[in-house]
């Protein structure tokens, strides 16, 4: 549906993007993530003709961007980062004149109906943009990304500064909207990606760095393991002799996280799974255990261990 050739963007002398290519099939919800100034803004503003590219090019549905631009745009639906709406306007004004200034032969009606039902926005519908709350202006921004009934949605950030109740219903309106459009969501929020994408691109610099579901992804960056225990009143050379544990390569942390009781990180050889040893040596050793958890590898892992490696 979606297939970016060889992309390369350039400001002045700036590289913003460096010669990506990948294609996103019909039906995906695929997160694309990336640290402030990774150039994923940059990417989905070319794929949505808001921007043109340097060198290399997107196809939608059969559609190059340069050649064909405007029947681009009728399969896409775009919400940028900072939602341009017309704060003096009502909802429902609003509404009505994005379906008019996009004179693709739409019935208004039906489509502001269909959009005000799906966005939830029946209780603002004559109140003037501006007395909206962030989380309803979102809702507004993303029911004029959809008014032509698009077959793709671009999300750009859609839930930065929304508070947690905000967060969720964005984010629950994201997932239905998943069951029969195909998204792409930008955003550096890894829990937003995980809860709504069954994809997840990485870009990083400029640079796809990874591909793949979050599943594979954690998949493929399991390595050392770690467990962490919270200990009360433990003597530290005992502590320092957990390393005799067979599976326990190292002690990586050790600190206070409250008066009398202390956090203890241990390291792991790759694959171990030392828990019912430790256990049987804190009873040995009469140190009182009140908490032991063994750490995941997660997409926040992922994401930190290929957005900080140099070079990359």
């Amino acid at each position: 549906m979606i297939e970016v050739k060889n992309l390369t963007k350039y400001y002045g002398r700036e590289l913003a993007v460096n010669d990506i290519s990948f294609t996103v099939e019909k039906g995906q919800v695929v997160g694309f993530l990336g640290p402030n100034g990774a150039g994923k803004t940059t990417t989905v503003r070319i794929i949505a003709c808001f921007l043109a590219p340097t060198y290399g090019t997107v196809v939608v549905k059969g559609n190059d961007i340069f050649e064909n631009s405007m029947e681009v745009r009728r399969h896409i639906g775009y919400l940028p980062e900072n939602t341009p709406l017309y704060s003096d306007m009502n909802v429902f004004d609003y509404l009505k004149f994005c379906v008019d200034i996009r004179k693709d032969g739409l019935k208004r009606t039906k489509r502001v109906s269909d959009v005000i039902d799906i966005c939830g926005l029946k209780d603002v519908l004559y109140k003037d943009i501006s007395e909206l709350s962030k989380g309803f202006r979102q809702r507004v921004g993303l029911a004029q990304a959809m008014i032509h009934d698009p077959e793709i949605l671009i999300l750009d950030e859609p839930t930065v500064g929304l508070d947690p109740n905000q967060i969720v219903e964005i984010r629950n309106l994201i997932k239905n909207l998943g069951r029969e459009k195909t998204i792409i969501l930008c955003s550096h929020i890894l829990p937003e990606v995980e809860a709504t994408c069954n994809r997840v691109l990485i870009i990083h610099k400029g640079e796809i760095v990874a591909d793949g579901t979050s599943e594979g992804l954690r998949a493929s960056f399991e390595g050392k393991g770690r467990i962490e225990l919270h200990l009360k009143q433990w003597p530290s050379d005992k502590i320092e002799n957990l390393t005799a544990v067979s599976g326990i390569e190292r002690i990586a942390e050790t600190s206070e996280v409250e008066p009398g009781i202390s956090k203890v990180t241990l390291e792991l050889f790759k694959g171990a799974d030392p828990r019912e040893d430790i256990f049987r040596y804190c009873v040995d050793n009469n140190l009182v255990l009140l908490e032991m958890a063994r750490e995941k590898t997660s997409l926040e892992n992922v994401f930190r261990e290929l957005t900080s490696r140099e070079g990359a």
